[in-house]
């Protein structure tokens, strides 16, 4: 376990600062939280508890998350929404030579113009994330959906 409150600390910020930079759309800053030598991706539960490598979303370098930013901001058509995120506190699952093993729950919801806000995604977050001198980064985020079910495209991240 993490071993002391202010690394626990510092972890929880992570996860709500990511949210919120997620949520205001700030595509570069999402980017940053991730190391060079990256993982993202989006998958249903099935495919995961299956061991299927099978996913919706799969960016393997910081540079393949900077392509799909520039993609989200420059290339891709669609009907503009604003997500939400609530995400849970995080549970550390191990700590070893840096590396925090955590995860938490997540939940999506999508507002588009002038329509009710409805519920996009909901899941779990597994991560693994390494402190760095620019402060704790993701080495790895798997978003694990719990449906199989999803709308037609998933735009921004989730």
């Amino acid at each position: 376990m993490l071993k002391d409150f202010q690394s626990y600390c510092d972890l929880v910020s992570l996860y709500a600062n990511y949210a919120s930079t997620v949520d205001a759309g700030d595509w570069e800053g999402w980017v940053d939280f991730f190391t060079d030598d990256c993982e993202y991706k989006l998958q249903p539960r099935e495919n995961f508890e299956r061991g299927f490598p099978l996913a919706t979303l799969s960016l393997l370098s910081k540079g393949m998350l900077r392509d799909r930013a520039y993609g989200i901001k420059e290339t891709l058509f669609h009907d503009p929404y604003y997500q939400r995120h609530v995400v849970g506190l995080p549970l550390v699952r191990s700590v070893e030579d840096g590396l925090i093993v955590s995860e938490a729950n997540y939940s999506v919801f999508r507002t588009k113009l002038s329509q009710e806000s409805t519920v996009f995604n909901v899941g779990r977050y597994i991560d693994r994330v390494r402190s760095t001198p620019q402060g704790m980064k993701f080495e790895s985020r798997l978003c694990i959906y719990d449906t199989e079910m999803i709308p037609n495209s998933i735009i921004y991240p989730i």
